[in-house]
């Protein structure tokens, strides 16, 4: 997006790509369909980037989530909002997307350079020289860098840029999670049992930053090592932040979100007779698998025969996640090159000239479209800013 809109500045551009095509986490993040941005209005919209919401609304002041359902129209290709919200290519597809935007983009002749790693940027006379791991050269009055935070780094985006930006003492905050799973101290039998199984419908209940309740209903899926899935990850900014300050973090479940506390207890004081209290569960209140299983892996035995014990567990049924599984499992990464380090352009204060936008920033947003609504925008910032200072350098040239 930086290059498109430094090409219609009247630019040449040079686009250095690490893998063999561009665009590879964009097809990812098609798979299964491409959800692009987020129909809610801008009111809701932008407070979803949390402690950057400010920073990121301006970007979205110039390309908010319609503008960029009327890009996609301009590259052909039709868009729909689903019922949760959330915008989607017609197709589903990332590939047609992504074909016919570089398609047009060579034909306004950008140039693109694949396997190049970028391993030091040289400030030289006002200029960059730039060094890639293959020996490619470059230079170029005016640089911007999207490199991409340190999640799915078989995609290209490992993070091993900090080092590099750190030799130019870039203010920077480490690379974190952000929608990824965390890890519980299961039981080896429930593990084994429910590992992979989806736990729904449940109402999750958690403190945020400033230790306001929120809840969310959704699902989520067991894993062998803890949570994750999309109504973990509308917590884990939440959850991670509260594990680094106190080394772990409590939720509460509501196993059953469409009964009352007080209908529970009644239907598990019904009689039993002989079945099992596993059958019980099923047949009084239809809680089975792995629901279930949640609930005898943290019940007391004295709570299994108590009606009353029973129904409050499985409206708030306690949870401990320990600790955020590794960055490079997670949908997108937290942390990167502080907002306090560029202008409003997105340049780097200490280094005119040189820009950095998307992922590698200090910005974070929840699944739904908000991720690569954000990029885009940023990109365009970014890439404008570049032009123009590009352009300026070479009106100011003797």
């Amino acid at each position: 997006m930086a290059a498109e809109v430094a090409l219609a500045a009247g630019v040449e551009v040079d686009l250095y790509e690490r893998m063999g095509s561009v665009g590879r986490k964009f097809l990812l993040a098609g798979k299964g369909g491409l959800n692009l941005t987020h129909a809610e209005p801008p009111t809701d919209f932008v407070p979803r980037y949390r402690e950057r919401a400010d920073d990121v609304g301006r970007w979205l002041r110039d390309f908010d989530a319609d503008a960029l359902r009327a890009w996609a129209h301009g590259l052909g290709v039709e868009t729909f909002v689903g019922t949760s919200g959330r915008v989607f290519p017609s197709d589903l597809k990332a590939a047609p997307l992504l074909r016919g935007w570089v398609r047009r983009l060579r034909a306004q002749g950008l140039r693109i350079h694949v396997h190049c790693r970028l391993t030091r940027i040289d400030p030289r006379a006002g200029r960059y020289a730039l060094e890639f791991e293959d020996g490619t050269t470059g230079h170029a009055d005016a640089v911007v860098l999207a490199l991409g935070g340190g999640s799915w780094p078989e995609l290209g985006s490992d993070g091993a840029w900090f080092d590099m930006l750190r030799a130019l003492e870039v203010d920077m905050r480490a690379l974190r999670p952000s929608n990824g799973g965390f890890e519980c101290a299961w039981t080896a039998h429930f593990s084994t049992r429910f590992a992979g199984q989806p736990v729904k419908p449940v109402t999750l209940h958690w403190l945020d930053g400033r230790g306001r309740a929120q809840q969310r209903q959704g699902e989520f899926v067991v894993t062998g090592h803890g949570i994750e899935g999309g109504l973990v990850y509308a917590a884990s900014a939440d959850l991670r932040e509260t594990i680094h300050r106190q080394g772990h973090a409590d939720l509460l479940l509501d196993l059953a979100p469409g009964r009352d506390l007080e209908g529970l207890t009644r239907a598990l004081a019904s009689a039993r007779g002989k079945r099992s209290i596993g059958e019980h569960l099923r047949r009084a209140i239809q809680l089975d698998g792995v629901r279930a299983g949640l609930l005898f892996e943290f019940a007391h035995p004295s709570q299994r025969n108590d009606p009353a014990a029973l129904a409050a567990l499985i409206k708030r049924l306690p949870l401990r996640v320990l600790r955020p599984r590794p960055l490079a499992e997670a949908i997108s990464s937290a942390g990167g090159v502080r907002f306090e380090a560029l202008d409003d352009a997105l340049m780097l204060r200490a280094h005119p000239g040189l820009f950095c936008t998307g992922e590698m920033l200090d910005w974070e947003a929840p699944t739904g479209g908000y991720l690569l609504t954000a990029c885009l925008a940023g990109g365009r910032v970014a890439g404008r800013a570049a032009a123009r200072w590009a352009i300026d350098r070479k009106n100011l040239a003797p």
